[in-house]
């Protein structure tokens, strides 16, 4: 179990006392990420892989950390679940280097969609539906979601059915820039449909 030292001072006679800060009891266990290396490589054998890619055969964790010691390079696990299992001397630094930059290259290319809400109103005049139209094209090319919220104050709970035509005329324009997801429904006060971008 890992245990960190701090100090508390005491006011008293300023003296600072060590306090350990342990793991709550109900934390997860501590696990290592990533292939084993060197030393943390058990069992009885192991099919290794030369530094220049050649097929080794099957040799002891010893024999393969001699070989490992004598390239000046590390002996890495690439395939645990293989039995035996596959090894490889390597340069784990460099491996590891490599491995994080794909990663974060393959970060970069993924798109995190976001949905985006777009309020109306039962009786918005044409300028303002224009406004929030702009909104939505823009959203849509962006590749995100866009919410479309309508909300029925009072007594305009009573004429759902214009709330249902703006939706419907909503969707008629957006044909262009996306496609409807979720026909309008309405949850509670609201009628809600949802947008969702064209594929490129």
């Amino acid at each position: 179990m890992r245990e960190s030292v701090t100090f508390q001072v005491n006011s008293r006679n300023d003296r600072r006392i060590p306090v350990i800060a342990r793991r709550p009891h109900n934390a997860p266990p501590q696990r290592d990420t990533g292939p084993r290396v060197n030393e943390k490589i058990r069992g009885s054998d192991l099919r290794l892989i030369g530094a220049d890619g050649d097929n080794v055969g099957v040799v002891t964790p010893a024999k393969a950390m001699l070989m490992a010691q004598e390239a000046g390079l590390d002996l890495v696990e690439i395939s645990p679940n293989a039995n035996p299992p596959v090894c490889k001397i390597m340069d784990f630094g460099k491996f590891k280097y490599e491995q994080q930059k794909r990663e974060s290259e393959a970060r970069k290319k993924q798109k995190i969609i976001e949905i985006k809400e777009v309020k109306f109103r039962p009786n918005t005049d044409i300028h303002d539906y224009g406004v929030k139209m702009r909104n939505v094209y823009k959203f849509l090319e962006n590749g995100d979601k866009v919410k479309i919220t309508l909300r029925f104050r009072g007594r305009e709970m009573a004429h759902q059915n214009l709330g249902r035509e703006l939706l419907e005329r909503v969707a008629v324009d957006i044909k262009d820039h996306g496609k409807v997801e979720n026909m309008p429904k309405m949850e509670g006060r609201q009628m809600i449909m949802l947008i969702g971008p064209l594929p490129k």
